[in-house]
């Protein structure tokens, strides 16, 4: 099994690359390290990469990319992923910060670039705009979201936190709540990405951004029932969710397969679990807008 340790960055394909890219650095706040003609790299302000954009016809998340465990041998994933019938690929230099990477595609199409080193970032820039602190997680709807979180599960060794009933599943790689969603809908997309912030404080932050922005807030301020992550959606000019978040659940011993505890939390201790639709989206806070629920794919039938 491949042992995935860490989100890395999304890739979109923008019909717009100039536009996502002052987006992004104007006011999300993240800091271009590497751009050419089609493509941009961006990096928190901590250094980190997050995000590359490249210039296509449609605005879509292509790929993503994750670290694998130090003790996991990058060259013994081609022949895994060979076993089960996937094709791969090794690439040299997909980003600045990335020189080897494994190359395949995952079950609903994504590219998924597998990484074991990359290059510390450089000295912290000047911060403006949002200034997230790294990649949190990306959920994507897909046909079958069982079929999907099984192949993470069993082939890249990511962790089931919580299901939203049989249709909604959450799964860590790290001590983090999430790092991937899977929805059942009828159509393949990316339903969102979503940012950490470091506190409410700079939750606050993000609000009056996008509001200088003229950015309306579609969902927020609340609190998730699962994860329990307080956090606010907004659209970028792709049409893309983009979810701030902060205070996730974290997973602090595997083993006793405990969250580390928080007043909020009625589960004691707080353990994975199924939850119904109504009590895992929200603990408290605005309902979803119009241009929220647009994106969202009808609930199944019980």
């Amino acid at each position: 099994m491949v042992q995935v340790q860490r989100i890395g960055h999304a890739t979109y394909e923008t019909p717009d690359l100039e536009r996502q890219t002052d987006y992004y650095t104007d006011v999300v706040g993240f800091t271009v390290v590497e751009r050419t003609k089609d493509r941009t790299v961006l990096a928190t302000q901590l250094g980190h990469e997050v995000l590359v954009l490249e210039r296509g016809v449609n605005a879509r998340c292509s790929r993503l990319s994750f670290q694998v465990s130090p003790a996991f041998d990058l060259k013994g994933a081609g022949p895994y992923l060979s076993k089960l019938g996937i094709k791969s690929e090794r690439y040299s230099d997909i980003t600045p910060a990335i020189s080897d990477a494994v190359v395949f595609e995952d079950p609903k199409g994504t590219g998924i670039e597998l990484f074991s080193e990359f290059r510390h970032p450089a000295k912290p820039g000047t911060i403006h705009g949002i200034a997230p602190m790294k990649l949190g997680h990306v959920a994507f709807v897909v046909p079958d979201a069982t079929t999907v979180t099984d192949f993470y599960v069993d082939h890249l060794g990511f962790r089931v936190s919580d299901w939203m009933e049989n249709f909604f599943s959450f799964l860590r790689c790290s001590t983090d709540h999430h790092t991937v969603n899977f929805r059942t809908g009828q159509k393949i997309f990316m339903h969102h990405i979503a940012f950490e912030l470091k506190d409410w404080a700079h939750l606050q932050v993000a609000c009056e951004t996008l509001g200088a922005h003229k950015r309306p807030i579609l969902w927020g301020p609340l609190r998730h029932g699962i994860g329990h992550n307080i956090a606010i959606y907004h659209r970028d000019p792709d049409d893309h969710i983009i979810e701030f978040y902060t205070e996730m659940d974290q997973m602090k011993n595997e083993e006793l397969g405990y969250f580390d505890p928080r007043p909020w939390h009625e589960d004691r201790p707080q353990r994975p679990k199924v939850w119904s639709r109504d009590a895992g989206a929200m603990v408290w806070g605005t309902p979803p807008a119009p241009d929220y629920l647009r994106s969202r794919p009808p609930f199944p039938s019980h």
